[in-house]
């Protein structure tokens, strides 16, 4: 096992002035910098996410999750009165090692009261081309709906039954996951499909995903419903995930409960709920939006590095793999 940095000292010093960058474009416009706990007793109930977890001697032997998200606990702030808030934290998510996923990594995430998924992709879209154009990098921005992308990449409504999903997605000559039900296939399409015929050198965003793809986001009453959700993409490669969000608790409830239920058949582990969190948006979660942001794929769009690894300190190997050098 090497003891070398898997970064180069050039990487780090990018990373060191895209940080600086991030925290200047926060100050000028007034969002306050915050820090919530890596821990918790509650971990997320998304069934495509799997938690690392620990247990805590100090706290009586408890099983505490790692954020996979600081999302819940910036959620409380905004509840206690907070206003406009930002956070730049390690966040833990288990399941996954390769190019463009570690078992740990950085995000950006933010919140802006009042504001709705249009006005926070604005937002989203200065920041990153500020970023990107400070390094000689210099994306156009486009924006298309759900809809759109997959009618033009895929040849299929997004609505469309999972035989025709799956046959369009084969006659693109891709393997579609066997047995796979119609959200997992417009998972596998958006990534393997989509996101690689984007305009490479545009930084793009894809708006009102599904109602059922809504996550933390609240739903708009369109025909058929769409959720106000938008996800950012560069080079092929997604950097952020953002959403006008839910702020009902009931509702909130009733969508944990659901994928609690997904976790259990399908034999995962499920975390308590946060039922801190559920009693912040009982007191009340003003109406805002926010999005999260892979800080560390950030800096490969930066540095035109194909992978996050080398642009960590020092990046984790999959068991069984060749060590990082």
């Amino acid at each position: 096992m090497s003891w070398r940095p898997s970064a180069s000292l050039a990487t780090l010093q990018l990373r060191a002035r895209l940080l600086a960058r991030l925290r200047a474009f926060f100050a000028a416009r007034g969002v306050l910098e915050v820090e919530t706990p890596a821990m918790s007793l509650a971990g997320s109930m998304d069934p495509a996410l799997t938690s690392v977890t620990a247990r805590v001697q100090a706290l009586g032997g408890a099983r505490m999750y790692f954020q996979t998200s600081p999302e819940f606990a910036m959620k409380r702030l905004l509840a206690a009165g907070s206003g406009d808030i930002y956070q730049i934290c390690r966040v833990y998510r288990d399941g996954e090692v390769g190019r463009w996923h570690q078992p740990e990594f950085t995000m950006l995430e933010w919140y802006r009261v009042g504001w709705d998924d249009f006005r926070l992709m604005d937002e989203v879209g200065a920041l990153l081309t500020e970023v990107l154009e400070r390094e000689d990098v210099r994306p156009e921005t486009v924006r298309m709906s759900y809809h759109e992308a997959f009618e033009r990449f895929v040849g299929v409504d997004p609505g469309a039954d999972p035989d025709s999903l799956a046959a369009a997605l084969e006659g693109q000559g891709l393997a579609v996951p066997a047995a796979a039900d119609q959200r997992s296939l417009l998972d596998f399409a958006l990534s393997a499909a989509v996101a690689p015929a984007l305009p490479r050198s545009a930084l793009t965003f894809i708006y009102d995903f599904p109602a059922d793809q809504a996550a933390l986001a609240r739903t708009k009453p369109t025909t058929p419903a769409v959720a106000a959700r938008f996800e950012a993409f560069f080079d092929g490669i997604e950097l952020a995930n953002g959403f006008a969000e839910l702020t009902g608790a009931a509702e909130q409830r009733r969508r944990f409960e659901a994928e609690r239920a997904q976790r259990l058949a399908a034999g995962h582990d499920v975390p308590p709920l946060d039922e801190a969190l559920l009693a912040a948006l009982e007191h009340g979660l003003p109406d805002c939006a926010g999005v999260a942001v892979g800080f560390d794929r950030l800096v490969a769009a930066a540095a035109g590095i194909d992978g996050i690894n080398a642009t960590v300190s020092f990046a984790h190997a999959a068991a069984g793999a060749a060590p990082l050098s």
